[in-house]
């Protein structure tokens, strides 16, 4: 399986500086600031994987990210470590880091910055990138490698994604299911796909004026909720259509309903937000 085009890109941190700072603690991950990043995370990374996370509450889609590294994270126990940049409040650190836009995921191993990506990605995807850091580190003498066991699609799916060829993706993850129908990481990265090919160079803000000017379009709620989903504002995206399960009726109900079931499977089943979803989907039907 091939990264990212910037995965591997290697910066040495030993000249940074040390500035006291001072900002807000985020919910997910060790803070990361500039008194710390050299004496705490860097001087870690010597015998941990130390993962960073660039963030900021103005996207909606960088606290995405993070809250997915935390998940992870807690999966893998003391595997890695996760730190947190508020760029916001660490413009020192976003500087020191080079950050040009948010999320932006790096891996520091060694003392060293290896640049994972600069943008929103779906679980599946952050864990194979995060996989392969702790094999690259294992090789370095930090830590046990991970044992990757991928089947063919999966090999050509994460391919095709990593080169933005959502429908080749998609045609891999298919033929997966047609061999292994119950292979939930197939059904996964296969909604997950779909997803990334219907909100392919739209624009949310667009839709959500066009879908609050004609609630009774039922095909801009669909592709609104989409948008939604993709920035991470799944309470929106799972509100918009229960809405349109209880406006509309006959087929209209029906499309939205299967709409909103696809949407829910890109939800950890027993997040919250999916959990109350689903029963205000039971009360709208019943």
């Amino acid at each position: 399986m091939t990264l990212p085009s910037n995965f591997g890109r290697a910066f040495d941190l030993s000249g940074l500086g040390k500035t006291p700072a001072a900002s807000p603690a985020p919910s997910v991950g060790k803070q990361v600031t500039a008194a710390n990043l050299a004496s705490e995370f860097v001087t870690l990374s010597k015998t941990k994987v130390v993962i960073v996370l660039c963030w900021s509450s103005r996207s909606p889609e960088s606290l995405t990210v993070l809250d997915i590294l935390g998940k992870l994270q807690a999966t893998d126990g003391d595997k890695w470590v996760l730190g947190s940049v508020n760029v916001d409040a660490e413009a020192q650190v976003a500087t020191a880091l080079q950050v040009r836009t948010v999320p932006y995921a790096i891996a520091l191993v060694g003392e060293q910055i290896i640049p994972l990506f600069e943008q929103s990605y779906p679980e599946a995807q952050i864990r194979a990138v995060i996989d392969k850091v702790l094999s690259i580190a294992a090789e370095q003498g930090l830590g046990s490698p991970v044992e990757e066991v991928m089947e063919p699609e999966e090999e050509e799916a994460f391919a095709a994604l990593e080169a933005a060829d959502y429908p080749r993706a998609e045609a891999a993850y298919k033929k997966l299911l047609d061999r292994r129908p119950n292979d939930q990481f197939a059904k996964l990265g296969l909604a997950q796909t779909q997803l990334l090919i219907r909100t392919k160079g739209k624009d949310l803000e667009v839709f959500a004026k066009e879908a609050s000017a004609q609630p009774k379009n039922l095909d801009l709620q669909i592709q609104c909720a989409d948008c939604e989903m993709m920035a991470g504002t799944v309470d929106a995206a799972f509100n918009r259509l229960l809405q349109c399960v209880r406006d509309f009726g006959g087929e209209e109900q029906a499309r939205a309903k299967t709409h909103l079931l696809d949407l829910f499977l890109l939800v950890d089943p027993a997040d919250a937000r999916l959990v109350k979803a689903r029963s205000a989907l039971a009360s709208a039907l019943f």
